[in-house]
């Protein structure tokens, strides 16, 4: 998944941040309007869009997948807890606080995401049909249309709504960026791709490192950008985490993690190192709107403004504004309604918009609420929920790691590197350099196994496989097939690695 609220970034902070940066460079790094300023700024923009985000979404939806799928686990976030509070965790107190926390925090942070859709649809209306400044009950209405789609795409069911809206928005994304690099300044980007990433890579260290020390006007930098930033992903790391591993069933932690962290990284340093790329070379040529006096809204669609079909671009990004605030709502309430639902991962059509409309009137009070302020309101609003969420992420990350250390895999590694160990020691004490391996029984206290029970319940009764339904597959020790597989080397295979023991 490209991930809804990641494509409104691109269009929100895409080509204003780095534009930001440029003008107004983070403390002690670069001159403003300088070709360092450059670099530092697209090397920033990495930063809070590539490598941290979707390694913690890869945290998050690793575990729920390892804990749905490899260890047969109801698909809810206290699943992942169960090494640290015991069997069942999700029907006792601090199992359940945990999953209350998970859907409040994404409830908020998909509403948050969903008042930034808002205010960029609201400007691309203004623009395209040439009115002034829109009343907060035109607002409303976009929002209600917006909302009245997402109903009709909840009820279609995940196959028709959300992953043909997922497909159509990634295409115009990915069209709408190629557009702008094909048509902007194409030589200047070409050669800004690899030195911004050479750079993100230069200063990925240090700017983790930017703290307190560094004085209070680098603090009044983490705090207005970074901050906000790492809140947003924590608050949405439930919805993401849990959709990501929905779809990425049957692949290893390995191939999940690479594909989870690379892909959507590249896609996103190359979509803000093309939208900002460009965006600081008209204000080199001193084009309006680039001068850091317009909003985030202004300066998309001044962007687009500069280049050829600047009178259908602005359609079409609406277009696929929309397609994201409605995809926001529709993901999002499916996996609160399955968090609602004790992990149902088909949970009642009801239940998924009722969760929906609720994150649409959250998103309608904060923007009239919030005024002139409302940027800051949806800040300050992301930033609440996910402080304590952060707290539940730590834990979490402890309980797939114990998790972990249990799978038969990891039993297996480190059984048999003990094996390779005491056989050596025991070889080099009774016959020196010349001697070789042999499988015999070994004296009481000196085998692999010396400290480790097979018997042991959390070893034997850890897991059972199941479909995507969460009904129990039988396995057949005689055939080592399981019932879902007709592979023989498949079965033979799975029937090796995943058994459970007795």
């Amino acid at each position: 998944m490209f991930g809804a609220g990641i494509g409104v970034g691109i269009f929100f902070f895409g080509p204003s941040e780095p534009l930001a940066y440029f003008l107004s460079p983070p403390p002690h790094t670069a001159e403003p309007a300088t070709p360092e300023a450059l670099h530092q700024a697209l090397a920033q923009s990495h930063f809070h869009w590539g490598l941290a985000i979707w390694g913690l979404y890869a945290l998050v939806g690793g575990a729920l997948a390892y804990s749905t799928f490899r260890r047969g686990r109801p698909s809810l976030m206290s699943s992942t807890f169960r090494s640290l509070i015991g069997s069942d965790p999700h029907q006792k107190i601090v199992g359940r606080i945990i999953d209350m926390m998970a859907i409040i925090a994404t409830l908020f942070g998909t509403a948050a995401t969903l008042g930034l859709s808002a205010l960029q649809i609201t400007r691309g209306v203004q623009i395209i049909s040439g009115a002034g400044e829109l009343a907060n009950n035109v607002v409303i209405i976009i929002i209600g249309v917006l909302g009245a789609a997402f109903i009709i795409s909840a009820v279609s069911g995940v196959a028709r709504g959300i992953r043909y809206l997922s497909n159509i928005n990634i295409s115009l994304t990915l069209g709408l960026v190629a557009f702008v690099f094909i048509f902007g300044p194409s030589l200047f980007l070409l050669n800004l791709i690899p030195s911004g990433m050479a750079t993100y890579i230069d200063e990925y260290i240090p700017m983790m490192g930017k703290s307190l020390s560094w004085g209070q006007e680098t603090l009044d930098f983490q705090g207005g950008w970074t901050a906000f930033y790492w809140a947003w992903w924590i608050a949405w790391t439930p919805f993401v985490g849990m959709f990501i591993a929905r779809i990425s069933r049957g692949r290893s932690i390995r191939e999940f993690a690479l594909a989870t962290i690379a892909a959507p990284t590249v896609i996103l340093i190359l979509a803000f190192t093309i939208f900002g790329g460009a965006a600081i070379n008209f204000h080199n040529e001193g084009l309006a709107l680039f001068d850091g006096t317009a909003d985030n809204e202004q300066v998309l669609f001044a962007l687009f403004d500069q280049l050829p079909l600047n009178s259908i671009t602005p359609i079409i990004l609406v277009i696929v504004l929309s397609i994201f605030f409605v995809t926001s709502a529709d993901s999002a309430s499916l996996v609160m309604g399955t968090m609602s639902s004790r992990g149902n991962p088909a949970p009642n059509r009801l239940v998924v918009v009722f969760w929906g409309l609720c994150m649409v009137g959250i998103a309608i009070v904060m923007l009239l609420a919030g005024g002139s302020t409302t940027l800051t309101a949806l800040q300050n609003l992301t930033i609440l929920i996910a402080l304590p969420f952060s707290v539940v992420l730590i834990f979490m990350t402890i309980g797939f790691i114990k998790d972990l250390h249990t799978d038969p895999a990891a039993i297996r590694r480190n059984y048999a590197s003990n094996a390779v160990r005491n056989a050596v020691v025991r070889g080099l004490e009774e016959h020196g350099d010349d001697f070789e391996f042999s499988v015999s029984p070994a004296p009481e206290g000196r085998g692999a196994g010396s400290k480790f029970d097979s018997q042991s319940e959390e070893l034997t009764e850890w897991y059972q496989r199941t479909d995507e339904d969460g009904n129990e597959i039988d396995f057949d020790y005689e055939t080592g097939k399981w019932g879902d597989q007709d592979d023989p080397e498949e079965n033979r295979q799975v029937g090796e690695d995943s058994a459970p023991r007795s």
